[in-house]
């Protein structure tokens, strides 16, 4: 086997090993389940310190019931019916159920300081840890913060979640930012020896790499779908509560008829116990088995050269000169945005809402495994087709999805309807993670850190906007934002390629005119 595809491999393993931990715990995490009883001022008081969101978007009111008005709202109570006779109001409220975290917002504030160590580390860190340790090491040092993570879940609380969760976050962007450039020097340097132009072997190396990565969303999903299905409640669910499911949710959709009990103590620790192996081998393998590059690090003369240590934590905004890279960051916003609706939005208002959460895992499996598909069948086409018609391929499809996820009107008797879309989800989304990832480490190969940096800050940036306004704005708005958000990072990559196309052609044309005007010269003489 190839030296470089073997290095390639390795990095792809340890990644699955990495995020098959990482991704199950999150699933065991994010479960939300959703209650349409009446709630008695303490249920009440415990919901709105968990979710943290308006009074407005807690309280919901049955179909055939007079409308709510202001005043019957803060008071929370109305008539029922012709009679006159009142009730407590009927409440639709989100419960967290969380199988690990028992204390109050807790899984909350740990997603929010782990997204707040994301965008910290993305601004400063990458550039200096690669010019110091390594791409190597750095992927190292970042999967033993996964590890620590997955440690501090033994005992969830404040004392240990909270600064567990901002130490991922401190890794996160060092490791991806360590994984793009030694992908794109592996793919390079085998493109020299090969004699094969260098952007089509490294969309290759990032197809290859999100093949394998991208199953562990197979694995991690096939792990929480059993949990969750253990001892799962079928129900009907009422035709009053699909009205309020799909673009129509505006955080009133309901699931009480579809919930699962909770995992017991002993197999939630099992389960972290395996987690916890899975990313202890994920480091292993990696420090073991993966080779050091050179060329992380700019040379000049044939003498390494690197810059100062306050120069690389600047190097991630300098590249802001670059006008390309100012177009260029609309793509891995829009990925997080996208991202962040599939995993939060489309689970809850459309699979749980109108199936129930039992099925939340299969359909994200079926994501997993297109997309793993997809990424090894666009490393390859890209060398034929270009990046630009698989970037055309990508926005056309989430074009479509958009579009029709504002119109349908989700319903349990569509159940292959719910696993197309989230197929078609990962086709695109396949596009976004290779193609974007193999875009900035051709276009910046002279600052492939400081240009992965910037990837990872943006897609984090696009998280944490989508995690910020998720509790507040109905579906429908969301599907507006990721279409404005989509067309105009179309515009913005359609100006950038028409750059490049006239800086490859502007060579080609002083070539074509030297020798003529040598020919003109020789004639007079």
């Amino acid at each position: 086997m190839d030296r470089s595809l073997r290095n390639v491999l390795v990095v792809s393993l340890g990644f699955l090993l990495l995020f098959t931990a990482y991704g199950g715990l999150q699933n065991l995490q994010g479960r939300t389940a959703v209650s349409t009883r009446p709630l008695d001022e303490e249920a009440e008081s415990r919901a709105g310190a968990l979710i943290r969101v308006p009074r407005f978007a807690l309280c919901g009111w049955r179909r055939g019931l007079q409308p709510r008005t202001p005043a019957r709202e803060a008071c929370g109570w109305w008539p029922r019916g012709p009679g006159g006779d009142t009730g407590p109001l009927t409440r639709v409220v989100l419960f967290p159920q969380s199988s690990l975290y028992s204390e109050a917002g807790l899984g909350v504030a740990a997603l929010s300081t782990l997204y707040c160590g994301m965008l910290l580390s993305s601004m400063f860190l990458p550039p200096v840890l690669i010019q110091k340790l390594g791409c190597k090491w750095t992927i190292v040092t970042s999967m033993c913060c996964y590890v620590a993570f997955s440690l501090g879940n033994f005992y969830a609380s404040w004392y240990t979640l909270v600064p567990t969760s901002i130490l991922l976050g401190l890794g996160a962007a060092p490791l991806w930012s360590a994984q793009g450039t030694y992908l794109t020097i592996m793919g390079n340097a085998h493109a020299e020896k090969a004699g094969k132009a260098g952007k089509d072997v490294v969309n290759q190396y990032f197809g290859i790499f999100f093949l394998i990565f991208q199953s562990s969303g197979v694995w991690g999903n096939l792990i929480s779908s059993l949990v969750f299905g253990q001892t799962p409640t079928h129900g009907a669910v009422p035709e009053e509560q699909l009205l309020s499911c799909g673009a129509s949710d505006c955080l009133m959709a309901t699931a009480s008829s579809n919930s699962s009990s909770r995992p017991s103590q002993e197999l939630i620790y099992t389960l972290l116990g395996i987690y916890t192996g899975s990313g202890v081998l994920a480091v292993l393998l990696t420090a073991l088995l993966l080779e050091p590059v050179k060329g992380a690090r700019r040379t000049r003369e044939g003498k390494e050269r690197a810059p100062r240590v306050w120069s690389a934590l600047l190097s991630t905004f300098k590249l802001f000169r670059d006008k390309r890279l100012r177009l260029l960051v609309l793509l891995p916003l829009y990925s997080g945005f996208e991202q962040a609706f599939l995993a939060g939005d489309y689970t809850r208002s459309y699979t749980t809402c109108a199936l129930g959460i039992q099925y939340v895992g299969y359909v994200m499996i079926c994501f997993a495994a297109v997309n793993a598909l997809c990424s090894l069948l666009y490393g390859k086409l890209a060398a034929h087709t270009g990046r630009t018609a698989l970037f055309a391929l990508g926005a056309i499809t989430h074009l479509s999805c958009i579009i029709a996820l504002l119109l349908w009107r989700p319903h349990p008797s569509q159940l292959a309807v719910f696993f197309v879309f989230s197929g078609l989800w990962g086709v695109a989304d396949a596009v976004w993670q290779t193609q974007n990832n193999a875009l900035y480490g051709v276009l910046f190969e002279d600052n492939k850190e400081a240009a992965f940096a910037n990837y990872r800050l943006w897609e984090a940036l696009g998280f944490v906007v989508a995690f910020g306004y998720s509790t507040f704005l109905c579906v429908s708005v969301k599907l507006y934002i990721l279409l404005g958000v989509l067309s105009l990072a179309m515009v913005a990559y359609g100006v950038v390629e028409c750059l490049e196309s006239r800086k490859l052609a502007w060579p080609l044309a002083v070539r074509q005119t030297k020798p003529e005007e040598e020919g003109e010269a020789q004639t007079k003489m």
